[in-house]
């Protein structure tokens, strides 16, 4: 008896100690007074994220309750506290002005296990730093003069493949050849493969890029979860990436550069410029160059960031061009006028057409690729004008998609309008309200390289093809509930119809 009486004590002073614990964790916000919803145990904020509740619908429901109470509101993932940023001035501070204490994203990533994982988005402190100013030259505008031919000739493959396609049904589903285009275009400049999905769409690399997007190994939960306790997990050699998908990119690269060394091959492309960061290596000294898994990972990263979020971006543009005719007829009439002063479509042409690139502008803002940014004290913060203190560790979440749906800075925001994105309208804007690469130190190290393959990709197709709405249209879009990139739920169909030289 003595022993369950024994038994019972235990239990109901681990029961205290947990109820102790989690009453503490989910009175945080509340104790200093900073606006939040009540946690729901064990879930905090975030039961349903991921699955039945997108994460764009999540972060702009608090945006919208919370706005103009606080400069930021209180969200609990599981029992860890979160911030979400509502004012401008106070993001422009973050990620800008005070960037030497918000200098890390708190990405999980375990470089000995799992070196894929191991890329400039996840790194942090002075190995993000370092990788960081040797591949910055890389995604120079003269280095993409060099990619320029490279996708242009994909771009004459696409072309081919909606001639035929539209020979069979006039009536397409976009999402999936564009994704296939992206591929091909970073299959050819991250890892100098031919792979051709837009012919065979049974090749290795392209099941195993769809897996690497598609399936990852643990779902939304475990992700944050790894984020929030990373030491713990790199002690327990946790991985992010499945292992096919791990040994599949790193013996394409290895075999990749192992062949372009022993042959002296060159093509001017991403991979040539990693080849040679790693000969100036020096026993694996990052400082000095890049380790062939270090290349790996940064190819891997250039796949991941630059494959889904283009081909999204031209299949929204598409979206909206379909449902305003009238943006689409004035983007064809610029693109005409540009071939013409230029004579045929070369690197300069491309970037003489200003309402293309308005256009492209408020596709992002409408419909941002990444919806949120994160960064992590690195200590105490006092936020201006305030008594507030964001503690040491404590993530900061800025909820994009939401400030760029915002009435207060775009009027009528549901609307499409490039002309938001005219000189004189940009210089009006708090820099803030605008953030599809990021800002500062650590916004979007390719965006040059993905501006590019988006252009060569809407130039292509505009100059070729007029595109409508259908009976299968998604009306009004609906997105993929992935917290990861913005992505429609299903296909989107269009009508498209070739374009007759006499009609241009």
């Amino acid at each position: 008896m003595s022993v369950l009486n024994g038994l019972v004590a235990v239990l109901i002073i681990l029961v205290s100690v947990i109820y102790w614990y989690l009453k503490k964790s989910f009175s945080y916000w509340q104790s200093r007074n900073i606006p939040c919803n009540e946690p729901l145990i064990p879930y905090g904020n975030i039961k349903g994220l991921g699955k039945i509740i997108s994460f764009v619908h999540f972060t702009q429901t608090y945006y919208t309750q919370f706005k103009g109470t606080s400069k930021f509101c209180g969200i609990y993932f599981f029992t860890r506290p979160i911030a979400l940023l509502l004012d401008l001035d106070l993001i422009k501070h973050i990620l800008v002005k005070d960037f030497a204490i918000f200098n890390d994203r708190s990405f999980y990533y375990n470089e000995k296990d799992d070196p894929l994982s191991a890329h400039l988005v996840a790194l942090d402190g002075k190995k993000w730093k370092e990788v960081r100013s040797k591949l910055t030259p890389t995604f120079s505008s003269g280095k993409m003069k060099y990619m320029f031919p490279t996708i242009t000739a994909i771009g004459d493959r696409l072309i081919d493949y909606l001639n035929d396609a539209n020979k069979l049904n006039d009536v397409l589903e976009m999402k999936n050849i564009l994704a296939r285009f992206t591929m091909d275009v970073i299959g050819n400049c991250a890892f100098g493969i031919e792979c051709n999905t837009l012919k065979d769409i049974d090749n290795d690399f392209y099941r195993m890029g769809r897996m690497a997007i598609q399936k990852p190994r643990h779902n939304p939960r475990i992700s944050f979860l790894l984020n929030d306790y990373k030491r713990l997990a790199r002690f327990l050699g946790i991985k992010t990436i499945r292992d096919e998908v791990s040994t599949f990119f790193i013996d394409v690269v290895r075999n990749t550069i192992g062949y372009r060394e022993k042959n002296n091959i060159q093509r001017n492309d991403f991979m040539d410029l990693l080849i040679k960061l790693k000969n100036e290596n020096n026993d694996g000294d990052v400082s000095k160059g890049l380790t062939v898994n270090q290349i790996a990972a940064q190819s891997f990263l250039f796949f991941v960031a630059g494959y889904e979020t283009s081909s999204t971006t031209m299949l929204f543009t598409l979206y909206e061009l379909a449902l305003n005719q009238d943006v689409q007829k004035k983007v064809r009439h610029e693109i005409q006028n540009a071939m013409r002063k230029h004579g045929e479509f070369t690197y300069e042409m491309m970037m003489d057409i200003p309402y293309l690139e308005q256009t492209i502008k408020e596709t992002l803002r409408k419909y941002p690729p990444f919806t949120t940014l994160r960064r992590t004290a690195q200590r105490d913060y006092k936020v201006a004008d305030s008594d507030i203190v964001i503690e040491k560790g404590m993530s900061v979440v800025v909820p994009v998609f939401a400030i760029h749906n915002d009435p207060d800075y775009y009027e009528n925001p549901e609307i499409y309008n490039p002309d938001r994105f005219s000189d004189e309208e940009m210089k009006k804007r708090h820099p803030m309200t605008w953030l599809a690469f990021g800002e500062g130190p650590r916004n979007c190290i390719a965006l040059r390289f993905g501006m590019m393959q988006t252009r060569i990709g809407l130039i292509t197709l505009l100059s070729n093809f007029e595109f409508s709405t259908c009976s299968q249209t998604p009306i009004p879009m609906i997105f993929s509930s992935s917290p990861i990139v913005l992505s429609p739920k299903d296909g989107v169909y269009f009508n498209v119809k070739p374009i007759k030289t006499e009609e241009i």
